[in-house]
């Protein structure tokens, strides 16, 4: 099997094989297809080809400035450029740096801010807890183990004869649904606002059905199609909003800790101004972040153990190295100004993130393990982003071989990216009345 790096080099055997399978592959191809792209297409479409491998001098890759890191940028093959337009800013409550991107008002990147040790204890969770106790992409289709996906895989780790076969639901006499041929639809959703939270929040929300197509799977094939692990208040993806009949999931108080850490290290003040629009939330943000709402008002209905934590909704997304999530914009929530926080793990990728439509350009920008990312502001939370591409080889070594009990975390994380991101659903002052919701 060809490495990245043979795929760099024009003079491997594994550079001239793909190069004649691209020219196979595309001799046919229309030539004005790209005429129709958008801007953000072409960008998705650049960084996400195999073959040749893309460029990566016009992607902002700010571990470049950091001399503590010049292994793990040696180590791997891909690298970017600290030459993109960038802005450096120092932090408000940590000896540390943040940037921002002139062209994304309201984008905040805090390059390895996750501390080594914190970025293996969010792995550990994210796998062996999170993925767990919280709904994934694979429950809706499969009988998962009761230990959890992670933990069994753990004891087939051990003890190969352990390798069981995950049955669909769909042989259990689930309901079942068949995929349309063709490529899949996407939900267009309305952004949730305080005057349609009413109506979006009562629109059916029909639990997903299995998959009738789906086959039993050895457990030692299934872990990597884990996709996403639910984090606070159920999303529903059917339709793109938020089921809170299901009730609000608990949020682990160290990742509510590290959101909090990262939003106070931020001088605000530095990134708006009073001059700002009409909305002045971000000037609370350094005292304010992190704390629970109380809604014990919200139609004299509540009671008084509701408290709305904040960050109160998220994802844990796993990538493996050939996934992409492609152009989207985050409008489930009705809060479209507080910081979503976004936290890197495992290998590499490139962020693309543009304005309000696909039209505008986006900024290509290479984030490692540790990295933290904030979206804030109401043109950055409604912006258009993506992950075209997973870049293979590039796990940090200490994410690497470090301890017995590590080895699996590290066989895992060779393909894989882990992010987590946290977000507000309801920004402050607004009553929600979730309980003729429930």
């Amino acid at each position: 099997m060809s490495s990245q790096a043979d795929l760099h080099d024009p003079n491997s055997s594994a550079y001239k094989k793909a190069r004649r399978l691209y020219h196979k592959a595309t001799k046919n191809r229309n030539p004005d297809l790209e005429l129709d792209w958008s801007p953000f297409r072409s960008a998705e479409k650049k960084y996400k080809a195999r073959f040749p491998p893309p460029d990566l001098s016009n992607v902002l890759d700010l571990a470049i400035l950091d001399p503590a890191r010049d292994d793990e940028v040696r180590q791997g093959i891909w690298r970017g450029s600290s030459a993109v337009q960038h802005r450096e800013l120092s932090a408000a409550r940590k000896s540390t740096k943040f940037y921002t991107i002139p062209q994304i008002p309201g984008l905040v990147i805090l390059p390895s801010f996750v501390s080594k040790e914190q970025q293996r204890e969010l792995i550990r969770w994210s796998l062996c807890d999170q993925a767990r106790e919280n709904e994934t992409n694979l429950d809706i289709h499969y009988s998962l183990p009761p230990q959890g996906l992670w933990n069994a895989w753990l004891e087939f780790q051990r003890d190969a004869s352990k390798d069981i076969t995950v049955q669909p639901k769909s042989n259990q006499g689930s309901p079942t649904t068949q995929e349309p041929p063709g490529p899949r639809q996407l939900v267009n959703n309305t952004p949730a606002t305080p005057d349609n939270f009413s109506a979006i929040s009562t629109t059916p929300k029909p639990p997903p059905a299995p998959s009738a197509t789906i086959k039993a799977t050895q457990l030692s094939e299934l872990l990597f199609k884990l996709r996403w692990a639910n984090i606070g208040w159920f999303y529903h993806w059917g339709t793109k909003q938020y089921d809170f009949t299901k009730g609000q999931g608990a949020i682990d108080q160290r990742l509510r800790n590290l959101c909090k850490d990262a939003v106070a290290a931020v001088d605000w003040k530095q990134i708006y101004s009073e001059a700002d629009g009409d909305w002045t939330d971000w000037t609370t943000w350094n005292e304010s972040y992190g704390m629970t709402i109380n809604l014990l008002t919200c139609c004299n209905k509540i009671k008084p153990a509701f408290l709305v934590p904040e960050p109160d909704a998220g994802i844990v997304n796993f990538y493996q190295t050939k996934d992409t999530l492609m152009a989207h914009v985050d409008r489930s929530e009705v809060c479209a100004t507080s910081p979503l926080v976004s936290i890197s793990l495992g290998n590499a990728a490139v962020f693309l993130i543009g304005g309000l439509t696909r039209d505008s350009k986006p900024v290509p920008i290479l984030l490692r393990s540790g990295d933290v990312v904030i979206m804030s502001g109401p043109e950055c939370r409604r912006a258009y982003h993506g992950v075209p591409r997973i870049l293979d080889d590039t796990l940090p070594s200490h994410l690497g071989k470090w301890d017995k009990d590590w080895e699996p975390y590290e066989a895992y994380l060779r393909t894989t990216r882990i992010n987590i991101n946290v977000r507000q659903v309801f920004p402050k002052g607004f009553q929600p009345d979730l309980v003729n919701v429930q």
